[in-house]
């Protein structure tokens, strides 16, 4: 399993609207297309948005973002549109450190 944490800054006064779409159509795009969120932050204080997603499906990490980012329902909902809120993002693969639950 390959997790990525990724964490945003979001620029000031729009984490609001970042989490609207985030909600109503990241999520659902990235559980339709093989990668789940598996959880997220808000630290509304620095305007720091972290969010967990794992990979699931086949191919690298970089095979799976460029064959989400190639479906006409991303373009459509999502776009460009995470650009008005994200000022500078992070994403570093990590691991698991607890077994998988059963």
């Amino acid at each position: 399993m390959v997790f990525q944490l990724r964490t945003y800054q979001i620029k000031p006064g729009v984490m609001d609207e970042w989490l609207e779409l985030f909600h109503g159509a990241v999520v659902p795009l990235h559980e339709k297309y093989g990668l789940p969120v598996r959880t997220a932050w808000v630290d509304r204080e620095t305007n720091t948005f972290t969010w967990v997603r794992e990979l699931t499906g086949e191919g690298t990490a970089e095979e799976q973002e460029a064959a989400y980012r190639a479906t006409e329902e991303r373009e459509r909902l999502v776009g460009d549109r995470p650009k008005a809120f994200i000022e500078s993002m992070n994403v570093r693969e990590v691991e698991r450190a607890f077994p998988a639950e059963g």
